[in-house]
């Protein structure tokens, strides 16, 4: 199992999970499409990841720029949704609609849009990843915004894998992971939830990109699995881990 030669467009990959999964399989020898907002931001991503990497600078936000960049991308074997938003979270008694709305704008429609707009382009028996949260599935409070944004995307793979098949659709939902997503929480208070959370975690520890990445290439390489929502969470998500 191998993507050695193979085309991988990773949106969302000039940063965090997204960039991780970029890299392992740019270690494999994928030839690697990473997009993002920021030029500066891309530039820096693809000369980490290195190997065969490219940028294409693309809101994948805009539907009409996900459509020019599909018409011309050529032919791409796996993709990779890795869009993230922080828009819908907080108490629901207090839930600002508009800013779930955002959340849905910001990932949900994004998915969606992307996925048809790839379609034509997708090896037939390629594979689609989501990235989504365990918070789709979870019971913290403050999260029930986010639960049904990632829920909804969760709620897709099954129904999805066997309409577009033999294109594989999977989806990898972490746990707390360790990446820049976080940087717009200060450090003190960030560290202490770390902390906390470690403390709670069969693993002891919150999550690295790294192992993320790792996860969402085990699932576009093996062409044996589809339809499945893959947790890594350390652990979190077992009643132990509560």
């Amino acid at each position: 199992m191998n993507v050695n030669g193979q085309r991988i467009v990773v949106m969302g990959g000039s940063s965090g999970i997204g960039e991780a999964a970029a890299t392992r399989f740019a270690a494999d020898g994928g030839e690697v499409v990473v997009t993002g907002r920021d030029q500066e931001r891309l530039d820096a991503a693809v000369r980490r990841i290195g190997g065969k990497a490219a940028g294409h600078r693309l809101d994948g936000a805009d539907p009409a720029q996900v459509a020019d960049f599909f018409a011309s991308a050529g032919a791409v074997d796996h993709l990779v949704l890795a869009l993230s938003s922080s828009s819908g979270a907080g108490p629901f008694a207090d839930l600002d609609l508009a800013e779930l709305a955002a959340g849905f704008d910001g990932k949900f429609w994004p998915y969606v849009r992307i996925l048809q707009a790839a379609l034509p382009t997708l090896r037939k028996d390629g594979s689609v990843t989501f990235i989504t949260a365990a918070s789709a599935r979870a019971a913290f409070p403050g999260t029930a915004g986010l639960a049904a944004i990632n829920g909804a995307l969760e709620a897709m793979v099954p129904p999805l894998a066997a309409e577009l098949a033999p294109l594989r659709v999977n989806a990898v939902s972490p746990g707390v992971v360790d990446t820049p997503w976080w940087s717009r929480v200060p450090e003190a208070q960030r560290t202490a939830f770390f902390e906390g959370l470690a403390a709670t975690t069969p693993v002891g520890r919150v999550g690295q990109a790294t192992e993320i990445g790792e996860a969402v290439y085990a699932l576009a390489a093996n062409g044996f699995i589809s339809g499945v929502v893959l947790d890594v969470t350390g652990g979190a998500n077992l009643p132990m881990g509560r």
